[in-house]
């Protein structure tokens, strides 16, 4: 695979909500021979630093994202990509009737668990607490043990919650495809079957947007693709870039 790879390739990988850049770290590490430059939006939840990224020179431009992680670039930045990569998208993730009825009254829940007070301490933990069951339910039906170091590994501060916050308000109000979306990029959508967070009319409803994109649905996955062996599917389309 490595030989046939498009050498000018530039991926920009974003992670979703709760997530961080440690996320990508497996990917790199793939890539990193390839020759692929690589570079990831940081959101800040927890102790790392904010980062948004930008294109660098020529070359093709890949974005790959997890969950919200598109919604969370700079619409600029999507809009330049001549591919995309979603792994566990939604088109809506608060879809119509009874699923989008459960999926709000579950963000409604998580809002007031990331609502501030009585103290600063006790509000950092309750935040860690929360993000700690939702990774829980993102990693099943793997364990979240097999997740990397993130966000919920320490009390969460106060513009980690404020970040956390305006994030899930943006979830709550994603009505279709993030802003600057690349109409004419090609797509691959990676479904997980498994997912407990994006529900199969979410799933639905991305594909319903995105009529033209490749589509892998990988059997018994869970949202955080942890067992998944969803690195060469991926891989094996971005080669197909080059003879595109």
């Amino acid at each position: 695979m490595a030989s046939s790879a498009p050498a000018d390739l530039q991926v920009i990988a974003m992670h979703g909500w709760a997530g961080d850049g440690a996320n990508w770290t497996p990917w790199r590490e793939v890539c990193g021979p390839l020759g692929w430059r690589w570079s990831c939006g940081e959101r800040g939840y927890g102790s790392r630093t904010p980062f948004s990224p930008a294109w660098e020179g020529a070359g093709r431009r890949v974005v790959i994202g997890h969950s919200m992680g598109p919604h969370l670039l700079d619409p600029a930045v999507l809009a330049g990509a001549n591919a995309v990569v979603l792994l566990a998208g939604f088109g809506r993730f608060v879809p119509p009737g009874a699923e989008g009825r459960r999926v709000r009254a579950a963000l409604a829940a998580m809002a007031a668990q990331l609502a501030e007070g009585p103290s600063d301490a006790e509000t950092a933990l309750r935040t860690q607490t929360l993000l700690r069951r939702f990774l829980v339910e993102a990693a099943s039906p793997d364990p979240a043990e097999l997740l990397p170091p993130g966000p919920a590994d320490q009390p969460v501060g106060a513009e980690g919650r404020e970040r956390l916050r305006h994030d899930l308000a943006l979830l709550e109000r994603s009505e279709g495809l993030p802003a600057g979306f690349p109409t004419d990029a090609r797509v691959l959508i990676v479904e997980a079957e498994a997912d407990h967070i994006v529900g199969p009319q979410a799933r639905a409803l991305l594909r319903q947007a995105l009529p033209q994109a490749d589509v892998v649905s990988l059997p018994g996955a869970g949202h955080c693709l942890l067992r998944s062996p969803v690195m060469a599917p991926v891989l094996e389309w971005l080669q197909g870039l080059g003879a595109a």
